[in-house]
């Protein structure tokens, strides 16, 4: 841990830093400027998320398919950003709240615990803040976003701030997500579906080769599973629906 020091000497010798809380409940301090991704391995979320009566926000965990465990969020807007970083097949890793950012900003110590940290199959890392668009207005919002975002850049990696999604994007996703676990629909239905679509199907038609005399509308979640892992694809700018064109990615 840092030595602690008083007043303006202190405040002089700070440079940025990042403290990370593991599953064991240490917690190691690393120079921003050293920090390595390696360092979140078996690391936990920075701050305990409880769900209360009452309270302001819509927290949970939720199950991804992603990291094949629980993975926390505090509203939402970030409940709607983790759907999508689930859905985004370049995305191998997802973290709450990864670590705590401290960094000497101006004449005062800023303290940021980041939302998320997104890791790509291409070994390209993001930081993500989610806050609403109406926040982003004010001043002490705004600064208190950019200064982690600098550090974050200079560092080599990537940085969003995500305020929303098109709504029926969104939707569409979390339809899909409902197929994400593996055993909701079992795996020979789903790879008989796979050998059954054509590229270009229109899912009722789909979903009608795929059921014969039974009802239509059970040869859709075989097709809804192969559309969460990727496999198939669709125009989700547009509601899913019985007319929605299905292309095959493998």
């Amino acid at each position: 841990m840092a030595v602690r020091g008083t007043g303006k000497a202190r405040r002089d010798r700070i440079s940025p830093s990042v403290s990370i809380r593991y599953e064991d409940g240490s917690v190691r301090e690393v120079p921003f400027s050293q920090l390595r991704l390696m360092d979140f391995a078996e690391s936990g979320p920075w701050r305990q998320v409880r769900s209360v009566r009452g309270q302001a926000h819509y927290s949970g965990s939720y199950a991804s398919a992603t990291t094949g465990g629980h993975v926390v969020y505090e509203s939402r807007l970030e409940l709607a950003r983790l759907l999508l970083a689930d859905f985004d097949p370049a995305v191998r890793a997802i973290f709450a709240q990864p670590c705590r950012l401290v960094a000497r900003v101006g004449d005062r110590v800023r303290r940021h615990v980041p939302d998320f940290l997104l890791v790509k199959r291409s070994g390209t890392v993001r930081v993500v803040n989610v806050k609403p668009a109406s926040r982003l207005e004010d001043p002490k919002i705004a600064e208190a976003l950019a200064w982690p975002g600098e550090l974050v850049r200079r560092h080599g990696w990537e940085y969003e701030v995500w305020s929303g999604a098109d709504p029926v994007l969104l939707e569409n996703v979390r339809v899909l997500a409902a197929y994400r676990r593996p055993g909701v629909v079992p795996a020979s239905e789903i790879e008989r579906a796979w050998r059954s679509v054509a590229d270009g199907d229109q899912m009722a038609i789909a979903e009608r080769r795929l059921v014969g005399d039974r009802p239509a509308h059970e040869g859709r979640p075989p097709l809804m599973a192969l559309l969460w892992a990727g496999r198939l694809i669709t125009d989700l700018s547009r509601p899913l629906s019985g007319s929605s064109v299905l292309r095959r990615c493998e």
